[in-house]
């Protein structure tokens, strides 16, 4: 079983971007959004994948991650992805001996940027950066899937 345990914070400043150790431009849509599971595409680097994620809220849940060739992303992406995809550029910023996943996106949620930490338990103990302010994690409207539907431009 494959199972995702994510914190997620709301950034507060850009004190981060000094600590950036990799970025990826990002384009992601939404084959199905229902009420147990959602089923994305994601495409990023040259590479492309089909991710499939129960939808609990909270910090746990189900995750199963499959590569994917690109010119079958693009055409699920254009042809049957729900509008408007999720544009987003992640970095990959190192703190407390940790890799956190920075989201920053752009189009329709352009000033809403998101840190993600993937844990090994849900009890784990993590030092919590001076960039992080609130805790989003169990926030659906945070959720990307959501994000298409309620843009942050529209809150």
């Amino acid at each position: 079983m494959a199972l995702e345990i994510e914190r997620k914070f709301l950034v507060k400043n850009d004190s981060w971007r000094s600590d950036v150790v990799a970025e990826s431009r990002l384009q992601q849509g939404y084959l199905a959004n229902q009420k147990n599971v959602s089923v994305r595409i994601r495409t990023g680097n040259g590479k492309a994948h089909l991710n499939i994620k129960s939808t609990t809220i909270g910090i746990r849940r189900l995750e199963y991650e499959y590569e994917i060739p690109m010119a079958d992303a693009s055409e699920m992406l254009r042809e049957i992805a729900l509008q408007p995809f999720i544009d987003k550029t992640r970095y990959i910023v190192r703190h407390g001996g940790r890799d956190w996943e920075l989201d920053v996106f752009a189009g329709e949620n352009q000033g809403l940027i998101v840190a993600e930490l993937e844990l090994g338990s849900e009890d784990e103990p993590f030092e919590l950066p001076d960039w992080a302010g609130e805790e989003v994690s169990g926030e659906i409207k945070y959720y990307n899937v959501n994000l298409i539907k309620h843009p942050f431009s529209q809150w």
